[in-house]
């Protein structure tokens, strides 16, 4: 009996602890929910009077005059647009040929410095990829502008405008330079989380090499996905890099030549510099639909990405199924 009761409370003390456990880190998990929300609220909260003035017309217009009261976010849009899909239209095959090589190509004594060096581009602060843009890879951009400009290609409207150096050809490359090692790093996990058994089996069945990683990028296609989501919403919300070379000319143009702005530059560049609440609430709308963009995009890729990792579930066939019967009776 004593050895009974011992045993019922010391069971009731690690409930009573585990419950306590559970609570707290709860609560830590919920504080996070918490601050994202407020964040949210407090964007929207700052925003009224230019959504109750404008409403849609915000978004649809281009005059931004905050001399006479005039405010269209439609080229900060455009640009931040743009430039986040030129990147990433360049950025995924290379950082898909870089994690391929990684993870099934190269020798394992140079998987590991391989990756290291990969990730430490992400590492970098946006401010040095800014300064080295303006130095570094404004003047060959413009080199090479005014070289498309003496050709027939200058006649099309994607290369259309002088050869300045700074604009959306220059915000686009520095992005595809900075999304790279995160769609990289991903991707590679991804890779690495495809079973062995997938080009094992692609190999019994006379697989080349080529044909055994065809199989395993099958395998792991929305974990990739959700790579190339997540390096979308970086290039979204990059801010001082992008600033330093994309020109900051509120105009939306399809040239790559043309100056133009951005919605994280125009806030990063205005804010400080902003007089009446219409202008100061202005700039904070862009920054609540930035803010909800690149949320709803790193939530899709985390999604696509959990959904890699998670276990695949056994079908059961009806003839195994029937097989498997027999042997349980």
């Amino acid at each position: 009996m004593r050895r009974r009761s011992l045993l019922r409370r010391t069971r009731r003390r690690r409930e009573r602890d585990d419950g306590g456990f559970r609570l707290g880190t709860a609560l830590f998990a919920l504080l996070v929910l918490l601050v994202v929300a407020a964040i949210g609220f407090e964007l929207f909260r700052n925003s009224t009077l230019p959504i109750r003035k404008f409403g849609w017309n915000f978004w649809r217009t281009s005059d931004w005059d905050p001399v006479s009261g005039e405010f269209g976010a439609l080229p900060f849009i455009w640009g931040t647009v743009y430039s986040s899909v030129f990147a990433i239209v360049f950025a995924t095959p290379i950082a898909l040929g870089i994690a391929i090589f990684v993870s099934e190509i190269s020798a394992n004594r140079f998987r590991r410095p391989l990756a290291f060096l990969t990730e430490l581009l992400a590492a970098i602060p946006s401010i040095v990829y800014g300064v080295w843009g303006i130095f570094v890879l404004v003047p060959i951009v413009r080199k090479f502008e005014t070289l498309v400009s003496k050709t027939p290609l200058h006649r099309l409207p994607i290369f259309a405008g002088p050869p300045y150096g700074i604009g959306m050809l220059s915000a686009g490359l520095i992005l595809t330079i900075m999304v790279v090692p995160f769609i990289s790093s991903v991707s590679r996990e991804v890779l690495r989380a495809v079973p062995l058994t997938q080009r094992e089996a692609a190999y019994a069945l006379g697989a080349t090499r080529w044909e055994a990683i065809k199989v395993a990028l099958r395998c792991g296609r929305t974990g990739i996905f959700g790579a190339i989501i997540l390096g979308f919403g970086r290039a979204f919300g990059e801010t001082m890099a992008v600033t330093m070379v994309i020109g900051n000319n509120p105009q939306a143009s399809l040239s790559l030549f043309a100056p133009q702005y951005s919605m994280a530059a125009v806030i990063a560049n205005e804010f400080s510099e902003a007089t009446g609440d219409l202008y100061l609430q202005a700039l904070t709308e862009i920054g609540l639909v930035l803010f909800v963009i690149t949320l709803v995009i790193n939530v899709l890729s985390r999604v696509l990405i959990w959904s890699t990792g998670r276990a695949p579930k056994r079908r059961i066939e009806p003839a195994s199924a029937a097989a498997a019967a027999p042997e349980a009776a």
